[in-house]
C-alpha cells in the first residue's frame, strides 16, 4: 500500500457526496450478467474433477477446466460461507442476492454480519475443518497482515484490471473497494452539520458520538483513530494524537460505547456515527425504507482517510470451488458496478473506465475518485495496531 499523503478541499467533495445519497435510491442494479461469461461450451468439455484439497490449491479457473467448470463443481458443493457482511455495507445485500440469482444451485450463509475482521480469523480459526468455517474473507489491511498464512492464492480471470500495487503478486489478497471516512449525523438531533474535529468535543455532542466497534478488533473504528490523528495534524506514522482525541471526547462525556448499526441510527440511539462514507450514505435517504431520512453525511475538510479492503480466500474453506466462483463474480463488472453504486469506489474502476465497462450513470452521480488521501501503509497499520494494542484501554476504556 502507498500513503497518498494530501491535503484536500472537501466542499466539492461534500457537495458531491451529499449529491450521492439524494440520488443512490434513485440508481438502479446493475443487471448482473454471468460473471461466468467466459464458460462456453469448451470450457464444459475440458472440465476436470478435483477433490476438497486439490480445489483448495486451485490458482485459477483454469484448474476446473475453465469457468464451466469452476461452476459445476462451486454447484455441487451447495454452499458458500461469507462473514461480516452487513447488507447495506457496499451494496452487499444486492451483491449477495445477485450471486443466489445467478447461481441458484449456491445457498449463501452469511454469518456475523456486524462483526470485524478480527472476527473473520477468529472464525477462520476456531472452525477450521468444519463445514462453518468462512470461505472467502472481506478484511482490513492490519488484521490480513497478521494473518497472510490464513489465505489461499488465487488469480481472477480480471486479475490484469487491478494496478499492480492493489494485489499480491501470487493473488493472497486484492484489493475491492474504498470510501472516505466521514461523518454521518441525525440533523433532528445536531442541528448544524460538523465543520471540524473538534466541534465533536463541543456540548451539543453529549453522548452522542459512536464508531464501528472497538478500534483493536475492527478496522472500520481503527481508522476512525486514524482519521482523528490526521484531522488533528498528526502523521500515519505516529497515531498517538488519534488515540488522545478519542481520550478527550471520553473526557467529555461524548464518546458513546454502543455498536452502531442502521438500527441504532433510525432509533435514535447512536445520532453521530464515524465511518466509512459509504455506509453513512447507505444510512440515510439512500436506504430507503429501511434508512433514516434525516442522516447526513460529512466529510470534513482537511486531511482524508481512505483504506481499500481486500478480498482473499480462506485457504481451508470449506467450499474451495465456490469461494472462487464468488471471486470471479466480486471483481466482474457487474459486481464492480455495484460497489460504484453504494459510493464506494471498486478497485478496477480505471480498468472499467478504459474498458468502457463501468455504469457512466452512477460514476456521473457518485464523481471522480478520490485522488487525494492518506491511506495507511502496510507496515503503519501494523505498527498503529500495536499502539492501540497498549493505549486505548487505559484512554478510553
Amino acid at each position: 500500500m502507498e500513503e497518498h499523503a494530501t491535503t484536500r478541499g472537501a466542499g466539492s467533495r461534500v457537495a458531491r457526496r451529499l449529491a450521492i445519497a439524494g440520488t443512490m435510491a434513485a440508481v438502479v442494479a446493475v443487471a448482473l450478467t454471468a460473471c461466468s461469461g467466459g464458460a462456453n461450451t469448451a470450457d464444459a468439455a475440458n472440465a476436470k474433477t478435483l477433490t476438497s484439497a486439490q480445489a483448495q490449491k486451485a490458482t485459477s479457473a483454469e484448474a476446473f477446466g475453465g469457468m464451466a467448470g469452476l461452476v459445476a463443481a462451486a454447484n455441487a458443493e451447495g454452499h458458500l460461507n461469507v462473514i461480516t457482511l452487513p447488507p447495506s455495507w457496499a451494496n452487499y445485500g444486492k451483491i449477495i442476492a445477485g450471486f443466489e440469482k445467478k447461481y441458484p444451485k449456491i445457498k449463501i450463509n452469511s454469518e456475523n454480519p456486524n462483526g470485524s475482521s478480527a472476527d473473520e480469523v477468529s472464525a477462520a480459526t476456531s472452525q477450521k475443518g468444519q463445514t462453518t468455517a468462512p470461505d472467502v474473507f472481506d478484511i482490513g489491511t492490519a488484521v490480513l497482515d497478521q494473518n497472510l498464512d490464513l489465505m489461499a492464492d488465487y488469480k481472477v480471470a480480471t486479475w490484469s484490471d487491478l494496478p499492480a500495487d492493489f494485489k499480491d503478486p501470487k493473488g493472497k489478497w486484492y484489493y475491492d473497494y474504498t470510501g472516505l471516512m466521514s461523518v454521518g449525523y441525525d440533523s433532528k438531533v445536531i442541528k448544524t452539520a460538523p465543520k471540524k474535529l473538534s466541534d465533536l468535543l463541543g456540548a451539543d455532542y453529549k453522548g452522542k458520538v459512536a464508531i464501528k466497534g472497538d478500534p483493536t478488533q475492527a478496522n472500520e473504528a481503527a481508522s476512525a483513530v486514524y482519521w482523528a490523528d490526521l484531522q488533528s495534524g498528526g502523521k500515519a506514522d505516529d497515531i498517538q494524537p488519534g488515540i488522545d482525541f478519542f481520550g478527550k471526547l471520553k473526557q467529555a462525556g461524548n464518546f458513546l460505547s454502543v455498536l452502531p448499526t442502521q438500527a441504532t441510527v433510525n432509533s435514535g440511539e447512536t445520532p453521530v456515527v464515524i465511518q466509512w462514507s459509504y455506509n453513512n450514505l447507505a444510512w440515510g435517504p439512500a436506504g430507503g425504507s429501511a434508512g433514516n431520512p434525516n442522516w447526513k453525511t460529512v466529510v470534513l475538510p482537511g486531511t482524508a482517510l481512505g483504506s481499500y479492503y481486500n478480498q482473499a480466500i480462506n485457504a481451508d474453506a470449506p467450499n474451495p470451488a465456490a469461494a472462487r466462483l464468488w471471486e470471479e463474480y466480486i471483481y466482474s463488472p457487474e459486481v464492480q458496478n455495484l460497489y460504484l453504486a453504494s459510493g464506494a469506489y471498486p478497485a478496477t474502476l480505471q480498468a472499467m473506465i478504459s474498458k468502457k465497462t463501468v455504469d457512466e450513470g452512477t460514476l456521473k452521480t457518485v464523481g471522480e475518485p478520490p485522488k487525494s488521501f492518506v491511506q495507511l501503509t502496510a507496515d503503519q497499520a501494523t505498527a498503529a495496531g500495536t499502539l492501540l494494542s497498549s493505549k486505548w484501554s487505559s484512554t478510553v476504556g
